[in-house]
Formats: C-alpha cells, sequence, structure tokens
C-alpha cells in the first residue's frame, strides 16, 4: 500500500500540484478505507471511483488540487484558524484531508446513507474536529458560519449565491459550476466585494437540491 501511495502522490505531484503538506497528509490516509469492498483494489489509481448511490469518490489529483487552492488562500489572507464547510461530504475522504490542513470542518450531505458511512469513518481516523449534517448543501450551513473557505464536491448547474452569502469578508468559495460542461470557479470575497476566477476544467456528479434518506 505504501509503494501505490507514494507512487500516486508522486503523480500528483508531476500534474502541478506543489503542496507538500497536502501531498503528506493525501499519502498518510488511506484512500482504500472509503470504498466499497469490491473497489479497495483501485484505491490508489487517479480515478473518480463509485461509492454507490449514483456518488463518486473524487478523482485524487481534484482532492489535492483543491485542497491546496484553500490552503493558499488562508494564508494569502493570513488567516490563522479557518473555518471550513464542505458541501458534498460523500464518502469521507475529501473530509478527513481537510481535517488535518484545517482547524474546524463543516460538512453537509443529502444522502443519509453516505454521512452515516462517512461518520463512521472520521471516527475510526480520530477526526473529531469535523461537524455533519444531513441537508441541502444549495442552502449550506448558515446557523455555522460565517467560513473562511467553502468547497463544493458537486457541479451546481448555477452559482448558489446563499454560499457568497455565507463567506466570511476574506473568505473564499471552490465550487464546480455547469453541466455537461464544468468549470472549476474560486470566487473570494473582499468585504461586501467579489471576484471570481476560472481554475480548470473538471467534471463531478451534479449537485442536487434537496434531501435523501
Amino acid at each position: 500500500m505504501l509503494r501505490k501511495a507514494l507512487s500516486l502522490i508522486n503523480l500528483i505531484r508531476e500534474l502541478g500540484v506543489s503542496d507538500e503538506s497536502v501531498l503528506s497528509v493525501m499519502g498518510a490516509i488511506d484512500r482504500s478505507l472509503f470504498l466499497p469492498s469490491t473497489l479497495t483494489h483501485r484505491a490508489y489509481e487517479n480515478n473518480a471511483l463509485p461509492i454507490g448511490q449514483g456518488q463518486t469518490l473524487s478523482q485524487p489529483y481534484t482532492v489535492a488540487r483543491m485542497s491546496a487552492i484553500l490552503r493558499q488562500h488562508m494564508q494569502d489572507q493570513c488567516i490563522t484558524q479557518p473555518q471550513i464547510l464542505e458541501i458534498g461530504t460523500g464518502s469521507g475522504f475529501q473530509t478527513a484531508v481537510l481535517s488535518q490542513i484545517f482547524s474546524h470542518v463543516y460538512s453537509v450531505e443529502r444522502i443519509k446513507s453516505l454521512q452515516f458511512q462517512a461518520r463512521r469513518r472520521l471516527r475510526h481516523l480520530d477526526c473529531y474536529n469535523v461537524s455533519l449534517k444531513h441537508g441541502d448543501g444549495w442552502e449550506g450551513w448558515p446557523s455555522k458560519g460565517p467560513f473562511d473557505g467553502i468547497i463544493v464536491t458537486a457541479a451546481a448547474a448555477t452559482l448558489p449565491e446563499v454560499l457568497l452569502e455565507q463567506l466570511s469578508p476574506k473568505g473564499c468559495l471552490l465550487i464546480p459550476v455547469g453541466e455537461s460542461d464544468q468549470q472549476l470557479y474560486l470566487y473570494q470575497r473582499h468585504g461586501e466585494e467579489f471576484t471570481h476566477q476560472i481554475v480548470e476544467e473538471v467534471k463531478f456528479v451534479p449537485l442536487v437540491p434537496g434531501e435523501l434518506q
């Protein structure tokens, strides 16, 4: 497993992710724990993999890239104890990575069975700086905001404006937007003003409104 993990981390580094703190965290977390037993042999492929309910475990490069962008923003803004909101807990792998980098992670998942499994995995890994909620990701988690960073792990057809409202004055939102063609956007808040830029093309499952038991 260690050899496969190192090989994957080297590949992600070659693809342009240079944040060694993020890469170290990624290499230390066993990705196979977040997959169905029939797919654990594929844990260290640089591919998105199905986890049930029509959802996927994101491509490792994408997890690393998004985590590194968030971490860079916190460094640039001198935010020392970042509070992060994740929309789409899924398997919990991205959540686990974020929990090792940031002070506290709040994560919302619309599918109850996935949230239950993610909670079990995160407890197993002693990720106690994580708060989970079963709910509609389109609504965020306003009672726990504002957040220094919001990361969305499913593609919204249009930008959920309510997420921008839940950012702290120097916060950022990282979100894939689009349907057949998707772009990863980085929105940054500057007081009451917002700027945005396109990071790269991506491919995510859709961000679906509502909740599912």
